[in-house]
């Protein structure tokens, strides 16, 4: 029997379906500073939609932070044990300097911002099935598995979020991960290498971190790309092979894992996406789901220049404004199958009642 978690309790209906808590956001005496990664980005995003009037506040579902009873789903206890080591942190996190502070500072300044945003792709994932989609602003750490962290990855969300959905929520039983990020995603391939359930889709820059041969035995559809691939090519592949995948098995739900590091200029990314082709790409993913009616989560994942949150924003205002999401239809649950039938079973039943 699945344990009781505080993240599963149903989020206001009034709600969109967007997960945020303002503890996503690493701040510490600078320390932030000396990763490439933007620490404050999931702040910028919102901020963002705020300006362009898409959200506020009261109407984004807050973020909680996950419990080792909640990592425990996945994670083994000797690893979550590891991360009460600061030099450990400091490895998985890339900011050496982390390996000299406190543990109990480094829990509380970098470790509660990766739970919460953990926490949000596990609530996410429930969303997405309740409401036909849902994002999640931050998450998306796709190196980290159930024993290893790395790339700034320390708790694997994409894994817990489809294993919280197998055993929680009735009819899920089949999952696609759609790993857009130009990093390949090492962590929940490990995770679900011999899991027939979940069909993993990596298109990623081949010659960079991790490179991990092993993990790429549990890709179904892998597409490496070359240094500095760019719109064109790039788009077309995305197209055909989204495609390709959700025809080859239809899942009961997508995770998205939509980085931002293919970004022309990314230090860490190698590859020539224009901004302007990276709002295409979530466009293409947001469409297939939708037009299959496939629910669909979206984590944010790697993104490491300073108008990378911009253009996170901007996708999410395009796929508004082109109806791929919406607050009134997720609310009365249209994209979402089981929600549909039970609709149309109840106008049977009243147009049944009206012959009478």
């Amino acid at each position: 029997r699945p344990h009781r978690t505080a993240l599963y309790e149903d989020a206001p209906s009034a709600c969109w379906p967007i997960v945020y808590s303002p503890d996503y956001n690493i701040t510490f005496m600078g320390l932030e500073k000396l990763h490439p990664f933007d620490a404050g980005k999931w702040g910028k995003v919102i901020n963002f939609l705020k300006e362009e009037k898409l959200i506020a506040d009261d109407l984004i579902v807050q973020a909680r932070e996950a419990t080792d009873e909640d990592l425990l789903v996945v994670h083994t206890r000797r690893y979550l044990n590891k991360l009460k080591w600061s030099f450990v942190v400091a490895t998985i996190t890339e900011i050496p300097p982390v390996a000299f502070l406190p543990n109990f500072v480094v829990q509380r300044k970098v470790l509660k911002p990766l739970r919460t945003q953990t926490g949000g792709t596990i609530m996410a994932g429930k969303l997405a099935v309740d409401r036909g989609w849902a994002i999640n602003v931050g998450g998306g750490f796709h190196h980290c598995s159930s024993d290893k962290g790395g790339g700034f990855c320390a708790y694997a969300d994409i894994t817990l979020a489809i294993k919280f959905l197998f055993e929680r929520v009735q009819g899920v039983s089949k999952a696609t991960i759609i790993d857009l990020d130009a990093h390949q995603g090492n962590g929940h391939e490990r995770d679900f290498m011999d899991d027939h359930r979940v069909y993993i889709m990596d298109v990623y820059n081949r010659y960079i971190y991790p490179g991990d041969g092993f993990a790429k035995r549990a890709i179904k559809r892998k597409v490496e790309l070359e240094w500095g691939t760019e719109d064109t090519e790039y788009l077309q592949k995305v197209h055909t092979h989204v495609e390709g995948a959700l025809n080859e098995l239809k899942p009961d739900i997508i995770v998205y894992n939509a980085g931002t590091d293919i970004l022309d200029g990314d230090p860490l990314g190698g590859l020539a996406i224009s901004p302007q082709g990276i709002v295409k790409r979530d466009e293409v993913v947001f469409k297939a789901a939708r037009s299959r009616r496939i629910p669909i989560l979206m984590v944010t994942s790697g993104g490491y220049q300073k108008r990378t949150a911009r253009i996170i924003a901007d996708s999410i205002l395009n796929l508004h404004s082109l109806g791929l999401i919406d607050k009134e239809l997720a609310t009365s649950g249209a994209g979402n199958p089981k929600v549909e039938q039970m609709i149309r079973d109840s106008e049977k039943d009243l147009s049944n009642l009206s012959l009478q």
